[in-house]
């Protein structure tokens, strides 16, 4: 079985997310998606509110493949290796992206020398699409119904009312 891990923090899950999502699936029996308690970035939405999203926007994708939603905490190639991935999937927006990915590839491949890296790049449509960029404007009142699902437009909206 190939399994495939795409981690990331998902705070909240954004459409350029599931871009990545529904073009990784096809490549994986099983798609683990590792949401991260990453405690530095003081997440707007907790844990379990993270990985209901994700689990609910990634309901769609079932028919292409297993999909697991997970909480991840530590090291991202230990997480790997307990969920039996043979494969990291990360997205690229923008060269700053692949400078950051390329310093933790070539780290990861120190710790573990046979998992690989699959980059993705961001669909057009998606590339400046960040999730700190919705919070900030679902903050500040605006629109976010281009960049999230109607889902996460109402999570957003009753965090910031």
């Amino acid at each position: 079985m190939r399994v495939g891990l795409y981690p990331g923090t998902f705070d909240p899950i954004t459409l350029g997310h599931l871009d990545v999502i529904g073009r990784a699936i096809k490549l994986f029996d099983k798609l683990v998606i590792g949401v991260a308690i990453n405690r530095d970035k003081g997440p707007t939405f907790s844990l379990e509110e993270r990985v209901a999203m994700v689990s609910q926007d990634t309901e769609r994708f079932q028919p292409l493949g297993k999909i697991e939603v997970l909480p991840m905490e530590g090291l991202l190639i230990h997480f790997a290796e307990q969920v039996g991935a043979s494969c990291i999937v990360r997205g690229l927006r923008a060269v700053s992206d692949f400078e950051y990915e390329f310093q933790m590839v070539g780290m990861n491949q120190k710790l573990n020398t046979v998992i690989e890296t699959v980059f993705y790049m961001a669909d057009v449509q998606h590339q400046a699409v960040a999730s700190r960029l919705v919070k900030e404007i679902a903050r500040l009142g605006g629109d976010v119904s281009p960049f999230v699902s109607a889902h996460v437009v109402a999570a957003l909206r009753e965090k910031f009312k």
